[in-house]
């Protein structure tokens, strides 16, 4: 007689990360139940059994089983970005748009200890948040001139909106060198390689972090992050790619190419197309799209609608849509990457923060009597950064404000595309992300003219039109 259906959670309040990860492992080649085989468990069999099969032979996937969930505060928001840099982990951090930030809220590089430019660095962080909180209060002070309180909102709500909208704007005084707490939640497999590239930074915050990790990991997963260390391979491809890289200088910023097209492929449309009718059917790949490219373009149109058409409120697009991609080279001030980084499904490839490619100017700054401090203040930066690298330059991006524009090369399927472009070409999403979105949009109806009318957003603002209305300057 078949036995029963039985669906139910291990308990990690009392079992550890490293026994229910064996638990699940052991099921391939036991008919216990997962329960039966976790009674039989102690945190040191546990670890035998780690010892053998993940480290000794290889089977990472076990690892996959513990999960962890890591508290990190007070963390530069430049080491944020290598701490987030793993695909298979969830992360939530202090947002710029509701939290304000205090006056010594900041990292001081250890590499500048009793260096004659430590006390400078000091000097420019302490005035950068200072001119931050003049700043909030100044756009604040316009805004209530500006937008007063609708009839049908609430105080809280009236508070709420210009909070949010003060901080929309002077984030771009934060400095890479602001402090912030992430909260993370990971696998042993990925968080192995994820202290791994920590401590193989060049930055010493960083592999201090990694270091961090390591130990409070070690306390409930002690065999599967034993092994994580300095990588060779990866602190070594910044010495080797550098002087390649910087053989010549980088050409002037323009106004028309802050978004370049990179490359796509010609037949991604036939082959969504075709891998719906593969999924669906009973063909090879290969008579599936011989079948799409015989359709009529009518046909292919409502096979189109069918995959994004129906889609409600809430669905998610079938995965087949992954089947295309695009690439492009954007340049976007740093308030801006931080937002796309968190869309780790797409392959971004990002150079280093720095002073060199020009800043970003938000209109209200202009508009609330701010903007010829803020000028003076990002002079300072850019001057202030260039000693910095001169003696150190991986610490010289701390200096570095949320103005200032960065380069990064992405390349990211449709369906992906599709998420990125709801979420955040929405009208709560933030003006510098959103004209991201809508210029990404605007490619992609350019390039998969099959599918343009679901890449379309809803109303009438452009990337143009947040480009002249919501800032001042933008290189």
């Amino acid at each position: 007689m078949p036995q029963p259906r039985k669906i139910y959670l291990l308990d990690p309040r009392h079992l550890s990360p490293e026994t229910i990860a064996v638990a699940f492992a052991k099921t391939s080649r036991s008919p216990q139940t997962f329960q039966e085989i976790a009674d039989e468990l102690s945190d040191e069999k546990s670890a035998d059994f780690h010892e053998k099969w993940v480290v000794g032979y290889g089977h990472s996937s076990v690892a996959e089983h513990a999960v962890l969930h890591i508290a990190l505060e007070n963390v530069s928001r430049l080491s944020v970005e290598c701490i987030e840099s793993n695909r298979l982990a969830s992360y939530t951090e202090k947002s710029s748009r509701y939290q304000v930030w205090d006056r010594d809220h900041f990292y001081v590089p250890l590499e500048l200890a009793s260096h004659p430019l430590e006390n400078e660095y000091i000097s420019l962080n302490q005035r950068l948040f200072d001119h931050y909180q003049i700043a909030l209060e100044k756009v604040a002070g316009y805004l209530k001139c500006s937008q007063p309180q609708q009839e049908s909102e609430s105080e809280r709500a009236y508070s709420q909106r210009l909070r949010t909208c003060c901080a929309d704007v002077c984030r771009y005084y934060l400095p890479a060198s602001a402090l912030a707490n992430v909260g993370m939640t990971i696998n042993a497999r990925a968080l192995e390689h994820a202290i791994t590239k920590l401590l193989s930074h060049p930055l010493n915050e960083v592999q201090t972090i990694g270091r961090d990790i390591k130990a409070a990991s070690q306390k409930i997963v002690p065999t599967l992050v034993k092994y994580s260390i300095e990588n060779p391979y990866l602190k070594g491809s910044e010495s080797v790619f550098h002087p390649l890289a910087n053989y010549e200088k980088s050409s002037s910023i323009k106004d028309n190419d802050w978004f370049k097209y990179v490359n796509c492929d010609p037949e991604g449309e036939t082959r969504i197309l075709a891998s719906l009718l593969f999924r669906f059917g009973e063909i090879p790949f290969d008579q599936a799209v011989r079948m799409v490219e015989a359709l009529a373009p009518d046909a292919k149109k409502e096979i189109a609608f069918n995959l994004l058409g129906r889609l409600g409120e809430h669905d998610i697009p079938l995965r087949e849509l992954e089947y295309a991609s695009i690439s492009f080279e954007a340049l976007l001030d740093q308030g801006a990457y931080f937002e796309l980084k968190r869309h780790r499904m797409m392959t971004q490839t990002t150079q280093a923060l720095t002073a060199r490619q020009g800043y970003a100017i938000p209109s209200l700054l202009e508009e609330a009597e701010v903007l010829s401090i803020f000028i003076a203040d990002m002079a300072d930066v850019e001057a202030f950064y260039e000693k910095l690298c001169a003696f150190n330059p991986p610490i010289a991006s701390y200096i570095v404000p949320n103005a200032f524009n960065r380069r990064v090369l992405v390349q990211i399927n449709l369906r992906s595309a599709l998420h990125f472009i709801k979420l955040r070409s929405a009208s709560n999403a933030h003006f510098a992300i959103r004209r991201v979105a809508l210029r990404m949009a605007e490619e992609i109806r350019l390039r998969y003219p099959l599918f343009a009318r679901y890449f379309s957003p809803a109303g009438d603002e452009t990337w143009q039109s947040i480009s002249t209305q919501s800032f001042s300057r933008l290189f």
